[in-house]
């Protein structure tokens, strides 16, 4: 598994749009049907990857605890689902269903949408507030497959409780780290 870190989008930057297939129920969903009043984090993942693996427990659990508070979770997958059919859409929704996925899991067909992003691994988080501008661009926690240290969320959770708290979230983050996005 290749290392891959985030590329930290600039913080403020607007979220940019985008209208994808929910593989959960199959229909068109845009970022502006789909954000939180409070805020939305958007996660790019896939199926297969290590590091989400590693992670998709918490991520289920961070939806469920945040969406009450007004931050909704968004997951996308861009992966080349030719040379990486393990990440194709029937799929995602059965992993989606297997991890108990609350949020929509979209597929990113054409790569526009992680490009947009400057997306670069998988997972790779950005929350953004309820203008959609970009507070938080970091890892989820220190846990990596393998390095012992317990998976947590802390550092996502401390910028979104401080977002659902009104309070500045700190500009001190750290790259997310996965397998890079499988580029076409």
């Amino acid at each position: 598994m290749a290392r891959t870190e985030s590329n930290m989008l600039p913080l403020g930057t607007k979220a940019p749009e985008f209208n994808l297939i929910d593989t959960k129920d199959d229909q068109v969903k845009s970022l502006e049907k789909l954000k939180g009043t409070t805020g939305t984090l958007v996660m790019f993942i896939c199926n297969h990857c290590p590091f989400v693996v590693h992670v998709s427990a918490e991520i289920s659990q961070l939806a469920k605890d945040y969406i009450s508070k007004g931050i909704k979770c968004i997951a996308i997958s861009s992966n080349d689902v030719e040379n990486y059919p393990q990440d194709a859409p029937h799929l995602m929704k059965q992993n989606a269903i297997d991890n108990d996925y609350i949020f929509p899991y979209l597929y990113d067909q054409t790569q526009d949408v992680a490009k947009a992003y400057d997306a670069a691994c998988t997972p790779d988080f950005f929350l953004f507030d309820d203008n959609l501008k970009l507070v938080y661009a970091g890892q989820l926690d220190d846990s990596r497959p393998g390095n012992g240290i317990p998976v947590t969320g802390k550092d996502l959770r401390v910028a979104m409780d401080a977002l659902v708290d009104n309070k500045p979230v700190s500009k001190d983050q750290k790259p997310s780290m996965g397998c890079n996005i499988k580029w076409r």
